[in-house]
C-alpha cells in the first residue's frame, strides 16, 4: 500500500543570500505550477466537451485522436502530449520539465475519473490556489544520504540542497528513511508544500502491509455514539474508546476561547494591521484542528490495536447510516463530532493492518 508522510525541510546553504535565492526559485516554481494546473484542466475540459458543441457544422471533426493514427482525428499529436506541449511552450526554461510532466500526468488521471460528473454538470472543473503543492518524480531527487555525525538526512532537489528536520517521532522517521536508503521500502513521487515560509516535503512510500495472525471469522463490531467516540464489541468483550468529556468538551472549550479572542481582537494594538490583531485568533484555529486530528488518530489506532489483540480479521462499523442521517440533520453534531474524518482514519489503518472493513 502507499502512504504519504510529511517532513519539514530547510535549504542547506551557508549564506543568507544563497538561501534566499533558492527559496525564490521554489516560490517561482510553485507559481508556474499553479498557472500550469489551471491551464491543463481548462484545455482538458474544452477537449472533453467539444463534442457537445452541437452548433458546429457537420464538416467539423471532433474525435480526440492523433490525425496520423486515425483519419477522423482532429489533433496534431496524442491527447496527453497536447497539454504537455502547451506547458512546454509557455514555461520551458523557467522550471524543470520533470515537475510539469508529473503535474500533467496526475491531472489527466484525475480528470478521467471525474469526466462523467463534468459532462452531467454535477461538478465544476477544479480551481487551483497559488499555495498549492507541486509534484516531482524520483529523477528530481539526488544525493539522498544520512550524516552519522549530525544525525540528519540530506538530499538535493534539482541541485538545491536540503536537510530534513526529523522533530517529533524522530525514531520512527529515522527508521523509515533508513529503510528507503537500504532499498527495503520504495519511494514514489513527492510533493513540495510551502506554508508561511516553511518548506515541507511530502513523499509517497510503497510499503508492505503489516503481518498479523488474524482470523476472518473473528468479527469486531464498532459503533459511534454521542456519549463515546467509539464503542467496540469483540466476542463477549466490550470496550469504549474516548469519552464525551475528553473530546467534545475540550473542543468546545477551544471554540469558546476563540470566540473571546475574536471579540477582544478589536482592542489589540495594530502594529502591523490585521495580521497583528488576528495573531491569537489564527493560533487558536490551529490548536482546535491539531487537537481534533490528534484525538482521532489515537481513537482509530486504539480500535485497530484491539482488533489485532483479539485476532479479529473483520471489522464492521454498525448503524453508520443512521448516525450519518442524524449528523446531517444536527448542525452541532456534524460540526463537532467529526464522524467522516474518524472513518477515513479507520479505513487506512485497517487496510494497513490487513483487516477487512465493512461499512
Amino acid at each position: 500500500m502507499k502512504l504519504t508522510h510529511k517532513f519539514r525541510i530547510a535549504v542547506d546553504l551557508p549564506t543568507y543570500a544563497e538561501r534566499k535565492e533558492a527559496m525564490d526559485k521554489l516560490y517561482r516554481w510553485r507559481n508556474r505550477c499553479y498557472r500550469a494546473a489551471n491551464l491543463i484542466v481548462s484545455h482538458l475540459y474544452v477537449q472533453e466537451m467539444l463534442k457537445e458543441f452541437f452548433y458546429l457544422t457537420e464538416g467539423v471533426q471532433y474525435k480526440l485522436a492523433d490525425e496520423k493514427k486515425d483519419e477522423a482525428g482532429m489533433l496534431t499529436r496524442s491527447r496527453i502530449n497536447t497539454t504537455y506541449r502547451v506547458l512546454s511552450d509557455r514555461f520551458k526554461g523557467e522550471m524543470p520539465m520533470n515537475i510539469l510532466s508529473c503535474l500533467n500526468n496526475a491531472l489527466i488521471s484525475s480528470f478521467r475519473k471525474e469526466s462523467d460528473a463534468y459532462c452531467k454538470g454535477e461538478r465544476s472543473i477544479k480551481n487551483f490556489k497559488k499555495t498549492m503543492a507541486f509534484p516531482f518524480g524520483l529523477e528530481g531527487i539526488g544525493g539522498f544520504c544520512y550524516n552519522e555525525e549530525k544525525r540528519t538526512f540530506y538530499f538535493r532537489l534539482f541541485s538545491i540542497p536540503f536537510r530534513i528536520y526529523l522533530g517529533r517521532g524522530r525514531a520512527e522517521k529515522t527508521k523509515l528513511l533508513q529503510q528507503v536508503l537500504s532499498g527495503e521500502i520504495k519511494m514514489c513521487s513527492s510533493h513540495i508544500k510551502i506554508n508561511e515560509g516553511k518548506v515541507f516535503w511530502l513523499p509517497v512510500f510503497e510499503i508492505k502491509k503489516e503481518e498479523h495472525t488474524l482470523k476472518p471469522e473473528f468479527i469486531a463490531e464498532a459503533s459511534m455514539s454521542f456519549e463515546y467516540p467509539l464503542i467496540v464489541k469483540i466476542g463477549r468483550a466490550r470496550y469504549t474508546i474516548g469519552t464525551q468529556e475528553e473530546f467534545l468538551y475540550r473542543r468546545l472549550a477551544i471554540q469558546a476561547s476563540l470566540e473571546r479572542v475574536r471579540i477582544g481582537a478589536q482592542y489589540c494594538r495594530s502594529d502591523k494591521g490585521t495580521r497583528r490583531k488576528l495573531k491569537a485568533t489564527e493560533k487558536l484555529k490551529k490548536a482546535e484542528s491539531n487537537y481534533v486530528n490528534n484525538r482521532l488518530h489515537v481513537y482509530s489506532k486504539r480500535l485497530i490495536d484491539l482488533c489485532v489483540e483479539h485476532k479479529a480479521g473483520t471489522l464492521i462499523l454498525v448503524d453508520q447510516q443512521e448516525k450519518m442521517e442524524v449528523a446531517k440533520a444536527e448542525e452541532f453534531v456534524l460540526r463537532n463530532w467529526s464522524y467522516y474524518n474518524l472513518i477515513t482514519k479507520i479505513k487506512y489503518k485497517a487496510d494497513k493492518a490487513g483487516i477487512e472493513l465493512i461499512m
